[in-house]
């Protein structure tokens, strides 16, 4: 029987290093899993609101909204835009700020718990991110949320009720609970096995390492219970 790495994430689709730690770390478990042929790797992401406080519709630009949030000059808020979008082109994504469309993420966070039923939890992830920052989509509105849903076989018309209804919000909260709990306070942030927790975008060699740590204490002290988790910064 395989060795299984549960690796819970914490996320927000509007957070650009999250998509940025989403590639990186998929590059780390490529690795990871070509150096343990008999392991495998269990991904379960989980709902992350890094500004519940933001509109559906903000008017401005991502500096604009920077410069708001985090009281900083327009300039330099347009300056950090300018090197995630360079990071975010080395992990091979193409961000597109002048298109991206600014807002509140609970919707899509619920979209994202609808997907899971479906067993379709981690191409939403994806398809998600790309839409957010690559493709200028307006994930705060029910009806482009369908869309993309639709895209992956789960009934528009079903889409559109779950949001109207909020049927997900309660498993939204309780990620966040789960997370507040944890101590979490920024993502994009990895809990592996339950206990062992790596936050930010790490380079692939450190989650490649980091998994293959995971197994080699659970070796070594046959430990496989849930506790808080240790963060590894």
């Amino acid at each position: 029987m395989s060795d299984v790495v549960k690796v819970d994430v914490w996320s927000d689709i509007a957070c650009p290093w999250c998509f940025i730690g989403k590639r990186k770390f998929e590059a780390g478990a490529a690795a990871f899993a070509a150096a343990h042929p008999n392991a495998a790797i269990d991904v379960e992401y989980h709902s992350f609101e890094l500004s519940p406080d933001t509109p559906v519709d903000f008017e401005g630009s991502e500096a604009d909204y920077l410069a708001q949030h985090k009281g900083l000059p327009v300039e330099q808020a347009q300056q950090m835009v300018d090197r995630v979008t360079g990071i975010a082109a080395q992990a091979g994504l193409q961000y597109d700020y002048d298109a991206l469309r600014h807002t509140n993420t609970i919707k899509a966070h619920q979209v994202i718990h609808l997907a899971k039923v479906h067993g379709k939890q981690l191409p939403m992830i994806e398809r998600l991110f790309a839409a957010y920052f690559e493709q200028g989509r307006h994930l705060g509105h029910d009806d482009e949320l369908a869309d993309l849903a639709s895209e992956l076989g789960i009934d528009r018309v079903e889409t559109l009720r779950v949001l109207q209804d909020d049927t997900f919000l309660d498993a939204v909260r309780a990620d966040q609970a789960q997370a507040q709990a944890y101590g979490i306070t920024g993502v994009p942030f990895f809990v592996l096995d339950g206990k062992y927790g790596v936050s930010g975008a790490q380079e692939p060699e450190a989650f490649a390492q980091v998994l293959s740590q995971v197994l080699e204490m659970r070796a070594a002290d046959g430990a496989h219970g849930a506790a808080d988790p240790e963060p590894a910064r």
